[in-house]
C-alpha cells in the first residue's frame, strides 16, 4: 500500500489533567481497499451532533489560542467534576466530523464507478482534507449540485424524515417539534406541508415564529408567550398530535407538551377516567439545548412515555428498503426541501480560533458554520 496523498485533519483531545486541545495534524492517506473510496472533502458542516465530541464538557470561557500560525492549537479547561462522564475518551486524540461532501479521488475494487464523482458522505471523520469511507456510505450528488449543496445531505434531512417515519410506524398522525426554527425544523416543516401531516412548531421568540410562518408553517407557538400553554393545547387539538420530538431536553417543556396533549384528547370527547385518557402520548428527547433536569408535572394520566431518540438505531429498525427511499428523496429535493444555509464558511484553522469556536458553539437558530477543508 502506498500513500496517494497526505492532508490535514482536525483532532480533539481531552487529557486526564482536564484540558481540551484542538489541533491540526498531517496524516497520510493509503490506497483504498476493496469497496472503499478516498474523498477530497470540500465542505463539512458543524452540527450540534459534532460538538459533544469536538468540545466535550470544556469550559469555553477559558479557551485560548496556543501553538503557531502553521500549527495552531486551541486549549480550554475541563472542570474536574466533568471528567468522569468522559473517562472513556481521556488522553485519546480523536478525529471529528459526521458528514460532508467532496470529490472521489481514489477507489478500490468494485468502487471505481465513483471516481471523479461529487458525493455526500456520512460517518466521518469529515473535518479533514481527505477521508476514506465505504462506497455504499456515499451518495452521488445530482447533476449541477456542488459539495456545499450536499454537505448537509445526511444528518438533518434523514433525521427529519426519520421523525416522520417513526410517527407512522408508531401509529401517530401528527407531530410536535421544539426548537422548530432550526435548519432541521425548517426541513421537517416542508416535509409535513408536502405530505399533509399536522405539525406543531414550538419556537423561543417572535422572530423565529415569523421565520417559520414565512415558509408556510400553519401552527407556530412561541414558548415565551404568556399564553403559551393555552396556545399549545389549541394547536395540538387542531392537529391531533400525540407524538413530540424535543431538542431542548431540560426544564418543563416535555411535561408541558404531554399535558397539552392530554387536554386536547379530553376536548375531543374521551370518556372520563380517574387514570386519565387511554390515548398514548409520547415525547422523544433527541437533543440537549437545555442541560437542566427534565421536569414532569404529572397532569397527563398514565398513558404516556418519555424516551430518547437517535437517528442511527432508528434507521436500523426501518430497514434498508426504507432507508434507500429516504436517501432518494433527499437527493431529489436537495436544493429545495433539504437545502441548508450557512452563517459562515471557515477553514480548518479558523475552526480552532477561540472567537469562532464560541460562535459555532452557541448553537443559535439560523447560525450554522461550514468548514471548507481545502481552504487556506
Amino acid at each position: 500500500m502506498t500513500d496517494i496523498a497526505s492532508g490535514i485533519e482536525l483532532r480533539t483531545l481531552i487529557t486526564s489533567e482536564g484540558q481540551l486541545r484542538l489541533s491540526l495534524e498531517r496524516v497520510s492517506v493509503p490506497q483504498p481497499a476493496d469497496g472503499l473510496i478516498v474523498v477530497r472533502v470540500e465542505a463539512a458542516p458543524i452540527s450540534p451532533s459534532d460538538l459533544a465530541l469536538l468540545l466535550g464538557p470544556a469550559d469555553l470561557s477559558t479557551a485560548r489560542a496556543e501553538g503557531t500560525a502553521d500549527s495552531p492549537v486551541l486549549v480550554a479547561d475541563v472542570p474536574q467534576r466533568r471528567l468522569a462522564i468522559i473517562k472513556g475518551r481521556l488522553d485519546q486524540s480523536m478525529p471529528a466530523g459526521n458528514e460532508g461532501a467532496g470529490t472521489v479521488i481514489a477507489a478500490g475494487a468494485k468502487a471505481e464507478h465513483l471516481l471523479g464523482k461529487t458525493v455526500a458522505i456520512v460517518g466521518g471523520p469529515t473535518f479533514a482534507q481527505y477521508v476514506t469511507v465505504r462506497a455504499h456510505d456515499a451518495l452521488v450528488l445530482p447533476e449541477g449540485a456542488t459539495a456545499v449543496d450536499g454537505a448537509s445531505a445526511f444528518v438533518n434531512p434523514m433525521t427529519a424524515l426519520g421523525m416522520v417515519e417513526t410517527m407512522r410506524r408508531e401509529g401517530h398522525t401528527a407531530l410536535v417539534h421544539t426548537a422548530a426554527a432550526s435548519n432541521l425544523g425548517q426541513m421537517l416543516n416542508k416535509i409535513c406541508l408536502a405530505d399533509g401531516i399536522g405539525l406543531v412548531n414550538i419556537v423561543r421568540s417572535a422572530e423565529q415564529a415569523a421565520l417559520l410562518r414565512d415558509i408556510g408553517a400553519k401552527h407556530v407557538i412561541d414558548s415565551t408567550s404568556e399564553s403559551f400553554e393555552a396556545d399549545l393545547a389549541d394547536a395540538i387539538a387542531a392537529t391531533g398530535a400525540t407524538l413530540a420530538f424535543d431538542a431542548i431536553g431540560g426544564g418543563k417543556l416535555a411535561g408541558q407538551i404531554l399535558n397539552a396533549m392530554e387536554i386536547a384528547v379530553i376536548r375531543s370527547g374521551a370518556p372520563f377516567s380517574r387514570y386519565g385518557s387511554s390515548v398514548h402520548k409520547q415525547v422523544y428527547i433527541y437533543g440537549g439545548l437545555d442541560l437542566r433536569p427534565t421536569e414532569l408535572t404529572r397532569g397527563f394520566g398514565m398513558s404516556w412515555g418519555v424516551g430518547g431518540w437517535l437517528l442511527p438505531p432508528s434507521l436500523a429498525k426501518f430497514g434498508m428498503e426504507t432507508v434507500i427511499a429516504m436517501r432518494s428523496r433527499v437527493m431529489a429535493e436537495l436544493k429545495t426541501t433539504f437545502a441548508s444555509r450557512y452563517t459562515a464558511e471557515i477553514s480548518l484553522a479558523d475552526a480552532l480560533k477561540p472567537e469562532i469556536v464560541a460562535a459555532y458553539n452557541r448553537r443559535a437558530t439560523g447560525e450554522k458554520y461550514l468548514i471548507l477543508p481545502q481552504k487556506t
